[in-house]
Parts: structure tokens; sequence; C-alpha cells
């Protein structure tokens, strides 16, 4: 079972872990045409922390994305690393880097490496995708997967191209993800959109709650709120959840190289 769902890496990296109803994006043919990001795209968060009815500042993660080939075939590198704040490190230390190789065509992971270091666990996993045979090929064998499975990072930016316009609020979003050498069959349920005043400003949002995995941190269950712009970007503004002890929030604080204007942006703070 998975272990893990950690304060900063896993927060962010679950923003969207999203079985089935009447709307499924994730066709049979496993692939999905990305019209949100292109690479150059970076984006940072910051991560707050309550326990007291207070929030502060406990951690910094950023996501970065550039092209790059990868068995000669293009692929979007994306890089996702969290780190907890100096001041927060006395407590429970994260220093995460998680990375995934998506196929440009396809939006299919091939290839997914996770390097943690968290509160003294320290794991490194590599994970390759054969699509052809539906393996995934890690440091402990080889696992049959289902033929559009996803890794934690990858179905992140393959879901920011699902078209919401295209459903209903409750309508639920099915995928699987292969972590921890495990299957796990999970979904987002769409909620609809709303306005909501974030760290970096004010923002037209859609909003959903994702199923999550019980972990030593997270709760499992639709404990999650997620909220991303209103706009073709689809970009996670905020993230907020309770945890064992205390409350996460995790607001959108930077971005740079976006594929398309930020127009469900209303106002900086």
């Amino acid at each position: 079972m998975m272990k893990r769902f950690k304060l900063i890496g896993l927060s962010l990296l679950a923003l969207m872990a999203f079985t089935k109803k009447t709307q499924t994006p994730f066709t049979e043919e496993c692939t999905i045409k990305n019209v949100a990001f292109s690479a150059g795209e970076k984006v940072s968060y910051t991560v707050y922390y309550n326990v007291t009815g207070l929030y502060f500042k406990a951690g910094e993660a950023t996501f970065t994305n550039t092209l790059e080939t990868l068995n000669n075939r293009p692929v979007y590198h994306i890089v996702g690393e969290g780190a907890t704040t100096s001041s927060y490190d006395w407590v429970y230390k994260v220093r995460d880097k998680y990375e995934t190789y998506i196929d440009t065509t396809t939006m299919q992971a091939l290839k997914f490496v996770r390097n943690v270091n968290e509160g003294g666990f320290k794991k490194y996993q590599n994970v390759t995708f054969n699509k052809t045979a539906n393996t995934a090929v890690t440091n402990d064998g080889v696992f049959k997967v289902p033929p559009c499975v996803q890794d934690v990072v990858s179905s992140v930016f393959y879901a920011r191209n699902i078209d919401f316009a295209k459903l209903n609020p409750e309508d639920k979003i099915a995928f699987s993800m292969f972590l921890d050498n495990e299957v796990y069959n999970m979904y987002i349920r769409y909620l609809g959109k709303e306005t909501i005043k974030t760290q970096y400003g004010k923002f037209n949002t859609i909003k959903f709650k994702p199923l999550l995995i019980k972990g030593t941190i997270f709760e499992g269950g639709e404990k999650m709120t997620v909220w991303v712009t209103d706009d073709a970007n689809h970009i996670p503004v905020r993230i907020e959840s309770p945890i064992v002890v205390g409350k996460v929030k995790i607001d959108m604080m930077g971005y740079e190289n976006i594929r398309h204007p930020l127009t469900s942006l209303i106002r900086r703070r």
C-alpha cells in the first residue's frame, strides 16, 4: 500500500489525484490533445500549515516543464520539487523531487522518477512504462498496468486538458494511477465554478474534489478541495485539505511562460 502522502511533495502532486460516470475524457485510445500548457512553463506554490487557527508558511514547491527526447520520442519532462522552509525543517524536513516524461502526442507517461527525503524517510524509484506490453518496470520488478495508466505527476498535466465545459456538477472523471508498485483507481468529482481569493489574487475558478488514498498525512476519501483557473490553462491556484493534525493550504504564487493569457485572474492581491 502507498505509505507516504506527505505535506509538501504529494500534497501538491496529489492536487489532481483524480469511478466513472457519463463523461470520461480518459479514452480507451489513451490519447488526449494537449491544449493547456507548453514547454517552458514554470509554476510556483507556497504551502501553508494551520494547527492553531492561523496559517503559517511551511514550504514551497515548483513545477517546471521542458521539451526533451526520450528513446527518440519528443517528451515533456516535468519536474515537481518541494521543500519545507528552514523554520519548519526542525518539525518535519522535506526535500522531494518528482519527474515525469510525457509523450507529447498522446500525453501518456513513459517514465517516472521519485526521489524523496521526508522526515528522514528516503526513497528512490525509477519507473519505465512499456505501452506495448502494458507493464511498469521498476526497481522492484515488472508490474502489469492498465493501458491508460498515469503516474502521480503526469495525471495532473493530463487532466489539465479535460474539457470541464462538458461536465455537470457531481460528475466523476476516472483514471488509473501507478505508484509504489500498485495501481489505484482514482477519480475527481467536478463541483462547478467558484470565484475565490488566494494569496496571489482573485480568480474565477473550476472547483473539484479528488479521491485521495489514505496515508500517514492525508485522510482518505474526498477531503481535499482543488480550484483551477477557469481559462484555457487550468492551472491549480489553491488546494485545501485537512491532514492528520491540522490543515494544509497551497496557493499558486507565480508563473512563467504559460500557454494562454491568465484571463481567470480578476485582480492581483
